[in-house]
């Protein structure tokens, strides 16, 4: 969800160099990575503000049926995570803030192209569904590049601090961004918002190029050119690495279950349950306060206790909540339900993320975070389509009560995979006390240029 970060060693096997892009350029790292936040921020908020456009446009201006509707939701996402396979390892050995900014540009121009065309009368869905694929690739790829050139420009001892503010960030867009989204669409039209959404990518390329500095050419460690085994080297690290393995497993199931019952949540809320639109839209915009809450807490949690015991905490305990979302009723008592299950859960996550994103790039060596993080999302996203598939396959059978129970049980067995305690947790537990220290719980030495 979250772009990624890291210091300036992996711990995950392999050759680790020292990467500084912006090496002698004479500002600190925290003034880069204000830039960085500002472009993060700017791109999350529109994102955020155009929520489900592309759903409103098919239906609204398109008048797409609901499986047309269902195909654009789905063919996108995963035609744009198999597109975007080969670009983890091409992307791994080139400056990596070229890539964002031609990503964001990317981004910007294909979702520019939908007004336009509604403007000149030639919108049509396999244009919606073209501009999800683009959109797509370039957001996998725009993470696994980021991921990698701020591992090296946020000083390892600030790395949990950046992962908080960009956990606040998502978090306050998604509380926010919808609902702002949602009146402009009744004033304007779903368009107005994807617009909006296009103009966002690109102010964002122009804060990462406001970022500045010379960043050094990657070393190639292997031949070059592209080979077909390429392609599965992400994979390849992950689950050879003892630290990683566990941890992209818990977190491919544990965001492919959340995900899947969401649908069927929707079905049982708005039919038999009898909730009204605006409290559907209560019931899970309310609680995702928690997710700020909860990146606001995990720096100065991992201070006090220790990373290992808040990443395997929180993880453990956002695994039990959803499994109460079986017992919503009708009225206000299942409203109250919902938005208590929510906010302990969204709560859990935002302390989980940060804590999670420095933990996985403190041990994927700096030669590999591209390849890594690519193959990390595409997973991700693959695996969560699976498991919605599949639980409104179970729904058909069972009902969607008793699927949404089905998740809640799976998910009881997911912090078994959680990492173990590592022979790195001593270090890491001194980083972690020193930052928090030297910074405090409410700022950070990060970004000299915003305030919490």
């Amino acid at each position: 969800m979250v772009a990624v970060k890291g210091g300036l060693s992996g711990f995950g096997g392999g050759r680790v160099r020292e990467e500084t892009p912006d090496a002698g350029a004479g500002r600190s790292p925290g003034w880069r990575f204000g830039w960085f936040w500002g472009a993060y921020a700017v791109s999350t908020f529109g994102t955020y503000l155009a929520f489900d456009a592309f759903a409103l446009i098919a239906v609204l201006v398109l008048r797409a049926g609901p499986t047309e509707v269902a195909l654009l939701a789905a063919a996108g996402p995963t035609a744009g995570a198999l597109l975007a396979l080969p670009l983890g390892p091409w992307v791994e050995f080139r400056r990596k803030r070229p890539v964002m900014i031609a990503m964001d540009l990317t981004r910007g121009a294909a979702l520019a192209s939908v007004p336009a065309a509604y403007a000149l009368g030639l919108l049509g869905l396999p244009q919606l569904v073209l501009v999800t694929v683009v959109v797509a690739a370039s957001d996998i790829t725009f993470t696994a590049a980021s991921g990698a050139y701020l591992k090296a420009l946020v000083p390892r001892a600030e790395l949990l601090a950046a992962n908080s503010r960009l956990e606040s960030t998502t978090w306050t867009a998604t509380v926010l961004g919808p609902t702002l989204g949602g009146a402009v669409v009744g004033v304007a039209g779903p368009v107005t918002t994807t617009a909006a959404n296009a103009v966002s990518h690109l102010l964002s390329a122009l804060g990462i190029r406001a970022i500045g500095g010379r960043e050094p050419r990657p070393e190639r460690t292997a031949p070059a050119g592209f080979r077909a085994r390429d392609l599965l080297d992400g994979w390849r690290y992950i689950l050879g690495d003892p630290v990683l393995r566990p941890l992209f497993l818990n977190t491919v199931l544990v965001n492919g279950l959340i995900m899947a019952v969401m649908p069927l949540l929707t079905v049982l809320m708005l039919g038999p349950l009898g909730f009204a639109p605006w409290q559907y839209t209560l019931a899970f915009g309310l609680p995702c306060a928690g997710g700020l809450l909860g990146a606001r807490l995990s720096r100065p949690l991992v201070a006090r206790f220790g990373r290992h015991r808040v990443l395997r905490t929180a993880g453990a305990l956002r695994a039990c909540w959803p499994l109460g979302l079986a017992f919503v009723g009708p009225g206000t008592s299942g409203l109250v339900l919902v938005v208590a299950v929510e906010f302990g859960l969204i709560t859990c996550i935002g302390v989980f993320n940060p804590v999670y994103a420095t933990h996985r790039l403190e041990h994927t060596a700096p030669e590999r975070v591209a390849r890594t993080l690519s193959a990390w999302s595409v997973t991700s996203k693959a695996g969560t389509a699976a498991m919605t598939a599949l639980w409104g396959l179970l729904a058909g059978l069972t009902g969607p009560r008793a699927a949404v129970a089905a998740a809640g049980l799976a998910l009881l067995a997911t912090p078994a995979l959680l990492p173990r305690s590592g022979r790195n947790d001593s270090a890491a537990r001194a980083v972690d006390v020193a930052a928090g220290a030297g910074t405090g719980a409410g700022g950070t030495a990060a970004s000299g240029t915003a305030a919490e």
